[in-house]
């Protein structure tokens, strides 16, 4: 028995370990790198008066009296050149309201300043899908040119077309040099369209030079459409624990990891930043494009996450490109209507789905116990109720498990002076005490490992709930006990410590109870279910204290939601020990009597 439980100890510890290291390995930590410089202004400003669209049409929002300017740097390229007009002096800021989000647009660049979604929250705000760092945020920017361009900042005419509608434009003047049109004048227009109750909008950007300028040439490209600097809410780092980011493309039909900064030329139907629990997906409806994701930081930003959309330049007097945007909720069921049809955009076999699927041998296994969690949850509204409900069935499935691996250990105890005197026996040749073991074990009809395996096979259980309480996102903010545990996704604590102070080497920032009652449910659980034979063993009783008090260093950190199952798992497979210990095994230990062993010769 020794050799059996130290082996499922051993395995169990090298499956967790290497089930934190797969972690670390494939989903790594988003490392906050030096900040990087913006490459000099590819445009610059200068003074044409031009014909304006009509005054009347423009609706002015909130003034800000903080007006910009750009200057020319010595030796940076030409750049179109914004038209010296009547235009805005001052900064105009758009409010749209629709019942899911508030998104504040600036006519600074025509720019998203923010998106707060109304359903979720982020403490006592709503969640602001666009992080902004010690300068405002501004989102889906325009630059002429290339990714190293510089972002149009000129201030736009703004005209509110409707409740859910609005639109940004400003002239600008080709300069010598950036195309054979030198001198010729373009209009810029971003137009935002929001709908009323969907978490995707369309943006509609146009490059429209009117009949006298045939076409666009900056640096090969037209220009380059940004998003950045972060996708929200907001976090304190990217731990693979709190949040994450991935980055991905779906591709004739299948979901691909993307890396940073490389060039993605293979037109996907749509690009992705994912967070834990929040994503952004972009859906070009353009002829030619690239993309790039790129961790370019920003002052004020624990890490940046940014999607470039290049635009190649066309010899043609007029361009207007569609994308679609999605900033809301990861979940399936939010998701899921863009295939259905069943949105406002009427979009249908988008796959956006795909970007809020889990991967992996044991997604099947996270999918069921995730139905089940749900099923519980509707029964009683509170999650932490639903997740002991979900235990208690688990442990009621594994019974017969746990079952069979008590009679296992009943048996070997049974055996336990036979094998005894068979290693003694054979101590000096290995090979004939394991050929004699196996041949014991054969006709005794006992599998050595059948002690083990119930225990093995409730490991990729405990990989499932792990993903699950740590990744479902009806858990994010779900209270179970007001005061203590008031979001099940994230650790509990009964004292934070001051801001700024950390325990040296631990880095822990708060003191938290359910880990001290986790190692109290384990020990008792190991006291309690030890075997007569475990009780002298110094090897065992080390293990029997060891592995809780390593387990409560892993978990201090874990979703509460985690602990919770872990603490009733451990509470009720006690229960069932004692069940098990009363009522099944004293009829088994009749049925397996102490093996015959020979009387050892005397020595001469």
């Amino acid at each position: 028995m020794e050799k059996n439980t130290i082996l499922a100890v051993i395995l169990s510890i090298v499956v967790l370990v290497g089930f934190y290291l797969a972690q670390g390995v494939f989903f790594p930590s988003k490392q906050t790198a030096p900040a990087v410089q913006q490459p000099p202004a590819a445009v610059v400003a200068t003074d044409t008066p031009v014909q304006e669209l009509p005054p009347s049409a423009i609706q002015p929002g909130e003034q800000s009296s903080a007006a910009q300017g750009s200057a020319v740097q010595p030796g940076e390229p030409e750049k179109p050149e914004e038209t010296a007009d009547t235009g805005p002096q001052q900064v105009q800021y758009v409010t749209i309201e629709t019942e899911l989000m508030t998104v504040r647009l600036t006519s600074s660049g025509g720019d998203v300043a923010f998106l707060k979604l109304k359903e979720h929250f982020d403490n006592e705000d709503f969640v602001d899908m666009i992080l902004s760092g010690v300068n405002e945020a501004h989102a889906f920017s325009v630059a002429f040119g290339g990714m190293d361009a510089q972002p149009v900042t000129s201030f736009f005419h703004v005209r509110r077309l409707s409740d859910y509608s609005v639109e940004f434009y400003r002239d600008f003047t080709i300069p010598s040099g950036a195309s054979a049109n030198a001198g010729g004048t373009f209009r810029l227009i971003k137009r935002y369209d929001f709908k009323p109750r969907d978490y995707m909008f369309e943006l509609t950007i146009t490059l429209d030079g009117g009949y006298s300028v045939p076409g666009f040439n900056f640096s090969g490209n037209a220009y380059t459409l940004a998003f950045g600097p972060q996708l929200g809410p907001k976090f304190v780092k990217l731990d693979n624990r709190y949040d994450y980011r991935q980055y991905m493309t779906f591709i004739n039909g299948k979901r691909k990891s993307a890396k940073v900064n490389d060039i993605i030329d293979t037109r996907p139907t749509w690009a992705a930043i994912s967070g834990k629990y929040f994503t952004f997906i972009a859906i070009p409806y353009l002829a030619q494009y690239s993309l790039t994701f790129s961790e370019k930081q920003e002052p004020g930003i624990p890490s940046a996450s940014r999607l470039y959309i290049v635009r190649p330049a066309a010899n043609a007097s007029r361009i207007a490109d569609t994308y679609r945007f999605y900033l809301g909720p990861k979940t399936q069921e939010t998701l899921a209507i863009y295939n259905t049809g069943k949105n406002d955009f009427g979009l249908k076999d988008m796959n956006l789905v795909e970007a809020a699927s889990t991967r992996g041998i044991l997604s099947p296994l996270e999918k069921v116990l995730k139905w089940l969690l749900l099923i519980f949850y509707r029964i009683v509204p509170n999650y932490g109720v639903a997740i002991i409900l979900l235990t208690l069935l688990v442990k009621i499935v594994f019974f017969p498990l746990t079952k069979k691996s008590s009679e296992a250990t009943l048996r070997m105890q049974a055996l336990a002076p036979k094998i005894k005197e068979l290693q003694a026996k054979h101590k000096a040749n290995p090979q004939k005490m394991n050929a004699e073991m196996a041949e014991f074990y054969k006709k005794e009809g006992y599998n050595p490992l059948s002690g083990c395996l119930p225990m093995l096979l409730q490991i990729p259980l405990f990989i499932a709930m792990y993903n699950l309480f740590n990744n479902h996102f009806d858990l994010r903010g779900a209270m179970f006990i007001p005061g203590w545990i008031p979001d099940l996704s994230v650790p509990e604590s009964v004292w934070n410590f001051p801001e700024g102070v950390k325990l040296p080497f631990l880095g822990w920032t708060a003191l938290r109870l359910l880990p001290f009652i986790y190692v109290g449910s384990q020990l008792l659980y190991g006291r309690v279910t030890q075997t007569p034979d475990q009780q002298g063993n110094t090897q065992m009783k080390m293990m029997l204290y060891v592995m809780p008090i390593m387990f409560f260093f892993i978990l201090y950190n874990m979703p509460s939601g985690l602990l919770i199952y872990w603490i009733f798992s451990n509470i009720l497979t006690l229960v069932q020990q004692v069940i098990i210990n009363k009522y099944f095994l004293p009829k088994r230990k009749q049925e397996y009597p102490q093996p015959v062993i020979a009387p050892g010769k005397k020595k001469k």
